[in-house]
């Protein structure tokens, strides 16, 4: 995933709409795979006590929309902060994208909420009560979604940007390896 033009300024609109999609399909993808294990995960649960469950697209409704509340986080550059160690910059930013991620939850369901037919009162409770260890869990989950994502980010921007995606994925060369004690 190499990007060829490195310098946004010089970008075409074309050029930065085909990079944003690209960013978009593949943090959807990511997010899709994440909370499709999860689902499989709560349905074989629940499985085991007798209760069918399997929600078909919810995985992939959720991760569309979570993905586009994070490109959007991204483009007011929300949690940057400058001169600072790495893991700090990848803590501050995966609890900022989740405090977002959580607020803009809150404001879909209440949303929801509304096209259904219920007030918004009611659907800012459901997050307490019997929802609030759930809502926490879920969190403590997407934290740990975030993590691994924001890392690659700014691994990528530390080595430059689109240097991170050929080192994962070009070929090594062989004394490399050899001289690690891996076979090829």
């Amino acid at each position: 995933m190499a990007v060829a033009n490195n310098d946004p300024s010089t970008e075409t609109i074309a050029q930065r709409a085909k990079n944003e999609l690209r960013e978009y399909a593949f943090l959807s993808l990511y997010l899709f795979v994440c909370f499709g294990a999860l689902i499989l995960y709560k349905a074989a649960i629940l499985g085991e006590e007798g209760i069918s469950y399997l929600p078909s697209g919810l995985a992939a409704i959720k991760a569309l929309i979570l993905a586009k509340f994070i490109m959007l986080g991204q483009m007011i550059r929300l949690g940057d902060r400058r001169r600072s160690r790495m893991v700090y910059v990848i803590a501050f930013k995966a609890l900022s994208y989740l405090i977002l991620l959580l607020v803009l939850s809150v404001v879909e369901e209440v949303i929801v909420g509304l096209v259904h037919g219920r007030t918004i009162a009611a659907s800012l409770a459901e997050f307490g009560g019997d929802k609030l260890p759930q809502t926490l869990a879920t969190s403590l989950i997407m934290l740990l979604i975030l993590i691994p994502y924001l890392a690659s980010r700014e691994v990528n921007v530390a080595l430059g940007k689109g240097r991170l995606w050929t080192l994962l994925f070009e070929h090594r060369p062989a004394q490399i390896t050899e001289s690690k004690g891996v076979k090829p």
